[in-house]
């Protein structure tokens, strides 16, 4: 396609059509225009609103202002009498066919990440890249806010909506404004590739990140264990790994995970449904000593846990209602707009610090708020109808305020955000699992959901935290020849290697290449680029270390 005919209908053009001005050298300023229409959305359905001003637009006692703020255009809401679902800013200039476009997602990916066409309607998480073959222009919120965003692209539009639900139902905001998001936007410029243009406008949406200070790697029981797991089992998997680490300036982690806490007592015949996280299992008895043994053994202690969770003999007022998806009564969820029980789950992480653990990987929140995980939040981020007791916060605030909370009491413990919003765990949390779980039993699925995360997340990695690929779960099941592959891919991306060995998998060369990639691992290594993920979904080729290096996942 002629260059000429691009620019008339494509990103970049109808990116220069948004912008008032655009600037490339560090601390650009970059505008972005007031847009063609704003809508919000009520209980009656969506509502265009009337400019007012030259930024503003208006509906009965309804403001929705955009304003200069920095590089931003900062997007402030005001709604005090009605119930407000969302607002949605439309900008009447679209894209061509020919052009590719990438989304990112509410919190993991799902093996489905890619370069694709444009397709009116499907939403785009938090932001979204448009590239045409020469240049990429680029369009998110920065990180942190306070409604959950997504952008759809089509012919003629460019849109952005701003989901302002509380739970199910809108959000009550009274007298108070509402900050919703602060809307940034760039494009490449003539030396750069889509992937370094992407890690540079994620560097814009997060401005301070929170990252670990030395490369994180280590050892997990999970994809042997599968929550069968023991003290004993986890001491002798320490000690085997720990011989195999060769830098002492930065030892590995060795993370627990679920089966440690303790259990309540179901229906007959039925499983045990671990519900307390503030103590041990019979098994475990004692975590501290648990932690220490661990430190004695050569490596950091780290924990798994689930800070919705509740206990069966909870009071019914503590929990989050049952709503499809969240509708088993034999395991419940805490509220998070309850004060209460946001105290208890900041015990529950200050225990974890008291006992000496310097990591905690906590799991399940996005899944306990909204009832279903990201690949069901095509329509909708939850069913309709229901709500938690306060209905004054934004579902996006709640769960800010539960990630805060939890950063607050974990004080300089590291933590792993694992099924938590990507874009409001940025500059919270040093690691985040960026893709679904890996599997130490079918080989496709760690492909799938490995490497297609890694290969499309990683411009995140040191820009939002340091992106967790998930573990490489060594055993009989999966063909070592594949895992390898994917242990070295860990290791030489920069990106946190965690490896879930089976002790009888482990043989003389699994051991060599183990000890080779921990002390890869353990030192700072350039960021791996994926230099086929233009057309490749599950990208072969990478750059690692200054090389090429070509993979065979098939």
């Amino acid at each position: 396609m002629h260059r000429r005919h691009f620019l008339k209908l494509s990103a970049t053009g109808m990116a220069s059509l948004l912008f008032s001005r655009i600037t490339y050298a560090g601390g650009a300023n970059h505008f972005i225009n007031v847009p063609g229409e704003v809508w919000a959305q009520f209980d009656k359905g969506w509502i265009r609103l009337i400019p007012s001003g030259a930024s503003s637009f208006t509906y009965n006692d309804v403001e929705v202002s955009i304003t200069t703020s920095g590089n931003a255009k900062a997007v402030d809401i005001m709604s005090p009498s009605l119930a407000l679902k969302g607002v949605r800013l439309k900008w009447k200039h679209g894209v061509s066919a020919a052009t590719k476009v990438l989304g990112d997602h509410w919190e993991r990916t799902y093996g489905d990440a890619a370069w694709k066409a444009p397709v009116a309607g499907i939403k785009n998480a938090w932001y979204m890249l448009l590239h045409d073959g020469m240049q990429t222009a680029c369009f998110g919120v920065k990180t942190g806010c306070n409604a959950l965003c997504s952008w759809t692209v089509s012919p003629a539009n460019i849109e952005l909506t701003l989901d302002t639900h509380s739970a199910g139902v809108g959000v009550e905001l009274g007298a108070r404004k509402l900050h919703g998001a602060d809307i940034i936007i760039t494009q490449s410029t003539a030396a750069e590739t889509p992937f370094a243009t992407a890690s540079r406008f994620c560097k814009l949406m997060c401005e301070k990140p929170r990252l670990p200070k030395q490369p994180v790697y280590g050892i997990n029981d999970w994809y042997y264990a599968y929550g069968d797991n023991s003290p004993k089992l986890i001491k002798e998997q320490t000690a085997l790994m720990a011989e195999l680490v060769t830098d002492t300036n930065n030892r590995p982690f060795s993370v627990i995970d679920a089966g440690w806490a303790a259990y309540s007592p179901l229906l007959p015949g039925d499983c045990c449904w671990q519900d307390d996280f503030s103590r041990p299992n019979e098994k475990f008895k004692d975590m501290h000593v648990m932690a220490d043994d661990i430190a004695k053994l050569g490596m950091r202690p780290g924990l798994w846990t689930r800070p919705l969770c509740a206990s069966y003999n909870d009071k019914p007022s503590l929990l989050a209602p049952m709503i499809k998806g969240r509708d088993n009564p034999k395991t419940p969820v805490l509220d998070p707009t309850i004060p209460e029980n946001i105290e208890r789950i900041k015990r529950n992480i200050s225990i974890y610090k008291q006992w000496g653990f310097e990591m905690v990987k906590h799991d399940f929140s996005t899944d306990d708020i909204t009832g279903r995980w990201g690949f069901d939040m095509t329509d909708s981020i939850t069913i309709p109808g229901w709500s938690f007791s306060d209905k004054s916060k934004t579902t996006a605030e709640i769960i800010n305020h539960l990630y805060r909370s939890i950063r607050e009491s974990a004080g300089d413990m590291y933590l792993i955000g694992c099924n938590t919003m990507s874009h409001l765990s940025a500059g919270l949390f040093e690691l985040n699992r960026v893709g679904d779980d890996t599997s130490g039993k079918e080989w496709d699925r760690t492909r799938k959901m490995g490497v297609n995360t890694l290969g499309f997340r990683m411009p995140q990695h040191q820009t939002f935290y340091a992106a967790d690929g998930d573990c490489v779960g060594l055993t009989g099941q999966v063909p070592w020849e594949k895992n390898k592959q994917w242990m070295q891919l860990l290791a030489e991306s920069s990106a946190p290697l965690f490896i879930s060995a089976q002790p009888d998998a482990l043989g003389a060369e699994q051991k060599a290449f183990i000890k080779r990639c921990f002390t890869m691992a353990a030192g700072v290594q350039p960021i791996g680029e994926p230099l086929d993920w233009l057309t490749n979904p599950l990208p072969a080729k990478w750059k690692l270390n200054n090389r090429e290096v070509d993979f065979n996942w098939a």
